[in-house]
């Protein structure tokens, strides 16, 4: 069974929750601005754009999200940014103030990657005979696709902070140091493994579309 119908949560629930926290990013955009800071600019803008994913997946490509997967996409980019916004008035946000929240976000969008990952390589195991992936292989590669994105991403964090701090700007991106970093790459383990294990009762009717758009552009 899936969470959302153990949760007992409707489908209008998920599309509302899902407008409201596009909205919301919305309004982060605007503190941003109002307050002149890159960092909380970039990562709202960025934000806005990833929730439009599902939308442009649908008009371009066919490939249909239920509202449940395009809740999940909007969470991982609204709590990233909001963890750079804080509380109003405060001079610190969320990644400052709260010791979890680094861990929470990266959990939750390393999870959003992997789920990427699945999606596609079942996409292509279901859609060619050439290609025949065992479950134990792809619960592997998920773990490795993640840890390669999530080391990359640490990788530009420490690039952006350290660019930054030269130029006497605002970071985009913040790094904390390696134990923090350490800490990133096992959530970022757990983001996968969660995908690992209940990806088959959630992403298989995505698997589906993917398969469906692969075999019209065979064609």
């Amino acid at each position: 069974m899936k969470v959302r119908d153990r949760l007992r949560i409707s489908t209008a629930t998920q599309q509302l929750l899902s407008r409201t926290l596009s909205v919301t990013l919305i309004v982060l955009l605007g503190v941003g601005i109002e307050r002149g800071n890159v960092g909380i600019i970039v990562n709202s803008a960025v934000a806005i754009l990833v929730t439009q994913l599902p939308a442009l997946l649908e008009r371009d490509y066919g490939i249909a999200l239920d509202p449940a997967l395009t809740l999940w996409i909007t969470s991982a980019a609204f709590f990233h940014a909001l963890g750079t916004v804080g509380l109003p008035g405060a001079e610190e946000n969320f990644y400052v103030t709260i010791w979890w929240w680094d861990h929470f976000t990266h959990a939750l969008s390393s999870s959003v990657v992997a789920a990427v990952g699945y999606t596609t390589v079942r996409a292509l195991d279901e859609h060619t005979d050439q290609i025949s992936i065992p479950p134990r292989f792809l619960f592997v590669f998920l773990l490795l696709f993640v840890m390669a994105f999530g080391v990359f991403w640490e990788v530009l964090e420490f690039s952006i902070t350290l660019a930054a701090s030269a130029t006497g700007n605002d970071t985009i991106l913040t790094q904390f140091g390696l134990q923090d970093t350490m800490l990133d790459l096992v959530f970022d383990g757990i983001g996968a493994i969660i995908v690992a294990i209940w990806g088959t009762a959630h992403l298989t009717d995505v698997v589906g579309h993917v398969e469906t758009w692969l075999e019209g552009q065979a064609q």
